[in-house]
Formats: C-alpha cells, sequence, structure tokens
C-alpha cells in the first residue's frame, strides 16, 4: 500500500517506493429494446460509461438503464483494451458471476419499481477491487505466487458494506506485489501473479504504486469505481499519473479488516473514481466502525453525509497554497495557478505560504523502521488467518518461499522483506518511534501549517507526472517530486487528488489535504473545484509519448 515522500534519499527505502481508446465510445444505440432507447434519448446519447456511478445508478434505479448491459460493455473494454501484448495488464481476475449477479439486479429494480421501493445506492454498479483486499467471489493474492491460492470466501466489511448498497465486484486489480512493500528497487505496478500494469495514457510509463491496477483501470474506463489501499501514496499517486480523482481518508474512517496489512497505523482503504461525487458516494457506503478494527472506534461518531456535503459553497474557505512543494515544472506551476484561480472565482481565500517544508534524516529512517517493524508483525497475524491452501504461513516461509521460484526475483529483490524478518516486535523503542512521527507529522506539521496560517485546507500538485517503466534500475522519479502526501499519510490524515492538467499529454494532479476527519471538507473543497475547472483527460493508450497526439508531430521532421 505504499509509496511516497518528498526526498530521494529516504527510498531507496520508503521515499523513493513511489519511485517510486482514440477512445472506444460506447453508446447504447444497436440492438436496443424500447426502454433502452427512451435511455439513450434522455441521456442525449452521452456514452453510458462516461456517466458517473452516481447517474448509473439513478438510471438502474429508475428503469432507465439494465445492469446487464452496463456489465457487458465494460467486459467489452476489458478484452478490448486490457489483454494482449499491449494491453493495459490492469486486471488479475474477472468475477465469472458478474452477469448473473447484474441480471439479478435487474430483475430486483424492476420488482423494485413496481412496488415503489428504494434501493441500494449502487445497485447494479460495478466495481473493481486491488487485489489485497478480500473478496469472497475470487483469491486475494497481494499479486504473489504465494497467495494464489488463498481464497478465504470472506468479504472484508468494506467490500460486504458495498455489496450491501447493491454493488457488483466486477474484478480484482493488478497491484504493486505485496503494495510495494517488497524491495528497496522495485518496480511500481509489477507483480509475479499480474506482470507489469501500464499507464493507459502513454503504454511506456508508470501507473504508479501500488494500487496501480485500480488507478490504470479506472482511467481507461473498466469500471467507473475501483478500490485502492494506501499506506505511503499508494491512492494519491496512482490516481493523479492516471488522471482521476483518488481520495485517501481519515485513518480510521474504514475498516482494514481483511486486508493485508502493512502497517497497524497508516494502512487504509479508499476510493478510486472519475469524479470526487463518486469517491464521496462510496465514502458514505464504506465509512463506520468495525469493532473488530479498533482504529474505527470513532468512525461512527465522525463520519457524515459526504454527498451532502459536496455542495456548500466555498465562499470564506481558505486554502493555504504550499508553494515550496509546487516542482519546477513550468506546465505544473501553470496549470496549478490556473487552479488557484478556479478556487478564488468561487470565493475561496488564498494565503501564501512560502516555507520551506523538509523533514530530518532521522524522520525518513523512523518512518521505515516504523513500517519493517509493522509489516512483520501484521503479515505474520494475517497469513496465519489464510486457508490451508496457503502453504506460506508467516515472512519467513514467505522469504523462503520466494527463493524458490525465479519468477519472484527475476526483476528485483526482497531486501525489505529480510529488513522486517529481523526486527523483533512492537516494543518500547516501537511506541518511541509511533510517538515521535505522528508528533512531527501532526502537530508539528499539518496542525501547525493550519494553525499558523490560518486556514481550513492545504493545497499543493499531488506529484510530478509519470515516469518510465524501468526494468533494469526500477522505479525512479527523474522529474523530482511533489506535494506532502508523506505527511497526510503518516499523520492519517484526508487527503484528495484531482485531474487539474496535463504537462506534455500526462495527466497532473492536484491535492487537497485538511485535519483529522476533515473529510466532509476536502470532499467539499475538491468537488467545487472539479466542476468549475472539469480537467479530467481521456487516455490515448499511445505506445509511448513519441506516439502521443501532444507531442508526435514534433517527433516528425518537416517535410522538403
Amino acid at each position: 500500500m505504499m509509496c511516497q515522500s518528498t526526498k530521494p534519499t529516504f527510498f531507496k527505502h520508503l521515499h523513493n517506493k513511489l519511485r517510486l481508446v482514440s477512445l472506444f465510445c460506447l453508446y447504447l444505440v444497436c440492438s436496443i429494446t424500447a426502454t433502452n432507447a427512451k435511455t439513450v434519448t434522455e441521456l442525449g446519447k452521452v456514452p453510458i460509461l462516461d456517466l458517473s456511478a452516481y447517474q448509473q445508478a439513478e438510471l438502474i434505479a429508475s428503469g432507465k438503464l439494465s445492469s446487464e448491459r452496463l456489465v457487458q460493455l465494460y467486459l467489452k473494454r476489458i478484452e478490448k483494451y486490457d489483454k494482449g501484448e499491449n494491453g493495459i495488464q490492469a486486471i488479475l481476475s474477472i468475477n465469472p458471476n458478474a452477469l448473473e449477479e447484474a441480471k439479478e439486479k435487474d430483475i430486483q429494480a424492476r420488482q423494485a419499481i413496481k412496488q415503489d421501493q428504494t434501493l441500494g445506492k449502487l445497485h447494479g454498479v460495478p466495481v473493481i477491487v486491488k487485489d489485497n483486499v478480500e473478496t469472497s467471489e475470487l483469491p486475494t493474492t497481494a499479486g504473489s505466487l504465494a497467495l494464489q491460492n488463498n481464497f478465504t470466501l470472506r468479504d472484508a466489511p468494506i467490500i460486504a458494506k458495498l455489496k450491501l448498497q447493491g454493488a457488483i465486484i466486477l474484478a480484482k486489480s493488478n497491484l504493486s506485489q505485496w503494495a510495494n512493500f517488497r524491495d528497496n528497487d522495485s518496480i511500481s505496478g509489477w507483480s509475479a501473479l499480474g506482470g507489469q500494469t501500464r499507464n493507459p495514457h502513454s503504454l511506456d510509463r508508470t501507473p504508479c504504486g501500488s494500487s496501480s491496477g485500480s488507478g490504470a483501470a479506472v482511467a481507461a474506463q473498466f469500471a467507473p469505481l475501483a478500490i485502492g489501499t494506501e499506506t505511503n501514496g499508494s491512492i494519491i499517486c496512482p490516481s493523479t499519473m492516471n488522471g482521476i480523482v483518488g481520495f485517501k481518508p481519515t485513518v480510521g474512517l474504514l475498516s482494514r479488516r481483511h486486508i493485508i496489512p502493512i502497517s497497524a497505523i497508516q494502512d487504509t482503504a479508499g476510493p478510486m473514481t472519475r469524479s470526487v461525487k463518486d469517491a464521496a458516494l462510496m465514502m458514505n457506503v464504506m465509512a463506520g466502525t468495525d469493532t473488530q478494527d479498533s482504529s474505527t472506534e470513532l468512525a461512527d461518531e465522525k463520519k457524515e453525509d459526504y454527498i451532502e456535503r459536496l455542495d456548500n459553497s466555498l465562499e470564506g474557505i481558505k486554502i493555504g497554497v504550499l508553494r515550496k512543494v509546487q516542482s519546477n515544472h513550468k506546465a505544473i506551476i501553470d496549470n496549478f495557478n490556473e487552479a488557484i484561480s478556479t478556487l478564488e472565482a468561487q470565493g475561496a481565500k488564498i494565503v501564501e505560504i512560502d516555507q520551506d517544508i523538509d523533514m530530518p534524516d532521522e524522520f525518513w529512517q523512523k518512518s521505515l523502521e516504523l513500517l519493517l517493524i509493522e509489516f512483520k508483525e501484521e503479515l505474520n497475524k494475517y497469513l496465519a488467518s489464510t486457508p490451508d491452501t496457503v502453504e506460506v504461513r508467516n515472512l519467513q516461509e514467505l522469504i523462503a518461499f520466494n527463493q524458490d521460484n525465479p519468477r519472484e526475483l527475476v526483476l528485483f529483490g526482497q531486501s525489505l522483506f529480510t529488513q522486517a524478518q529481523e526486527k523483533t516486535g512492537y516494543d518500547k523503542n516501537y511506541d518511541t518511534i509511533a510517538k515521535y512521527l505522528k508528533q512531527a507529522t501532526q502537530k508539528d506539521g499539518i496542525d501547525k501549517l493550519l494553525k499558523e496560517h490560518e486556514v481550513d485546507v492545504l493545497m499543493t500538485p499531488s506529484q510530478t507526472p509519470a515516469f518510465l517503466i524501468d526494468a533494469i534500475y526500477g522505479d525512479s522519479f527523474p522529474g523530482g517530486f511533489a506535494g506532502i502526501g508523506y505527511m497526510a499519510a503518516i499523520a492519517g490524515y484526508p487527503h484528495i487528488t484531482v485531474p487539474m492538467g496535463n504537462m506534455k499529454g500526462l495527466p497532473v494532479g492536484v491535492s487537497f489535504i485538511a485535519g483529522q476527519y476533515e473529510d466532509g471538507l476536502v470532499l467539499n473543497v475538491a468537488h467545487q473545484y472539479e466542476k468549475a475547472s472539469n480537467k479530467i483527460i481521456k487516455p490515448e493508450f499511445a505506445q509511448s509519448a513519441i506516439n502521443h497526439s501532444s507531442t508526435k508531430e514534433a517527433m516528425r521532421p518537416i517535410a522538403h
């Protein structure tokens, strides 16, 4: 679930973990029933897959859209763009029962209409799930050969809540193996089971880790909704680099039970969508207390109706702009300045914050130390809970399994696994580190920035554009870093990225961060910005930047 910070010296340590079609428009215009014909007319012939999940659910509930047809369209699109030598490779497995489930949803919808009953908020809408989150239909593998038979037959609580509201689990998405916590020189988007996921905007570019498949799948319109997970940047980075909305909520709003873990205090799942409203809808469904996850003790008390909050005016909202982490790229700065102007036009008050935001080397060292300790403890607990079909029962056995399976280690090693195995568990040293990191990122970090500058929300570019996939040297950020995603991740505070434009055809995003449980505020600001700017771009599935429409003409010689 991990990714980023802003300091290259940390990862090949945690920080560099981030190191880090013509579109196929599907219209319901052929072989349609009278009801479907009415649907197309009422939608003004807008492609069905361009609609938000919120709109799709409303149409299904009103009988104007068939869930079966919707699922068929997404499955056809996956077949067209995900498979084959030049496919995105975002999908690890497909729910074989998805179409049958959709047919049943249509029957239920017709009955509900006749009886004037209300359906679930996501009735008949397909969702893609990162393959470290358990669903009863499919194995949960973390992309590893060691877990390919991990059929737990369990639904994580957040999945159970989605299903209760009528959602259909369409597929499991590829990910950076073990949520990008296996080796210092990993390749984001690669797993032994799924191979290399590609960025649909430029197939030679990274989808970023570790929710890479979820990000690429939503950008490629394989489903309107996906679930990602984050420990440090793994929702935000793939969302911004694939050009979609990604929301990392306050840690403790969503249950983490039955999700393959890294960190006891930083892990969270979150929505990855094509609109902020859809992210808010998913939050409304998934947030809540789980008595078996102590981090969620306050969730029922703190959650709110995030959809209802979206349309609040930004008049008087104070937004702190962090200039020192905006990068040095003119295209990013120009897009960022345009985003600031858009918010000002909506009544927000902009406060320029021109101060250095950096952390000492000690901070990065302790950040990694904490995750190594937590990973061993939490993963051992998880592996012990898996069915007998899973042969590895702890981290030590997993390390040995990888050593005996060449495909696992052909591209990079398992240095983080071996470092974690050396740790002795939760002790006073761990408590001291955890306290230090919370102090640095909460009281002396985000809370301090908000208080000293008297602002409600912090604003930065989310990250630099997608870098090249490099099977030799692993991830790198040749364009440098942007934003303070690491601070929100370690603090456990809400962070959202929204498309704000592009740099030579590659998406760039803008981030909004606020204090603990201020999720509604963050979603509100992001929604108002998105509504006024509409900067999402559709992918071209270009083979490389040389072939992208923004650059390919310049790559050709001038004819003589």
